[in-house]
């Protein structure tokens, strides 16, 4: 989806990690860098159904997040699972995203290469570091938290 708004667009950010302790990254054709799985929140829904509407378009996985709503019922309010983290980062300056950031698990290690990229693997904690991959430190931080997390 191209952006909504001017200056800033609401998105998602999915740190997806499987039973090996792995995290799976997307090189992005557009940054020409490794990231992880994510995209604009759409008009017609909140964040957490674009997650889950993300995740499956991008990857083909199921997931779990590991975060949690209140466990309350009130007819006038839809809780949300809480994002792990929230940001707001540069996408086509002086375009900027403000994201919501998620730790999710998949018991699944077969994703479905999208379209929208060039590559995606699964990386250890060790492939974080290397420098072939060139990842920006948010991206190396996020994904080694969702790691420990899982």
């Amino acid at each position: 989806m191209p952006h909504i708004h001017e200056l800033y667009d609401y998105t998602i950010t999915a740190f997806i990690v499987n039973g090996s302790k792995r995290v799976l990254l997307v090189n992005h054709p557009r940054y020409n860098k490794w990231i992880p799985v994510g995209g604009h929140i759409e008009l017609d829904e909140d964040p957490e159904q674009a997650l889950y509407r993300e995740v499956k378009e991008e990857t083909g996985l199921d997931i779990e997040v590991l975060s949690t709503r209140p466990q309350l019922t009130s007819p006038e309010t839809k809780f949300l699972i809480t994002p792990n983290y929230v940001d707001v980062h540069e996408a086509n300056p002086p375009h900027k995203h403000i994201s919501f950031t998620y730790f999710v698990k998949t018991k699944r290690d077969d994703f479905v290469l999208s379209n929208e990229h060039d590559d995606m693997r699964w990386f250890t904690l060790a492939d974080l570091e290397d420098e072939r991959y060139a990842l920006t430190p948010s991206v190396k931080f996020y994904a080694g938290e969702a790691i420990k997390l899982a």
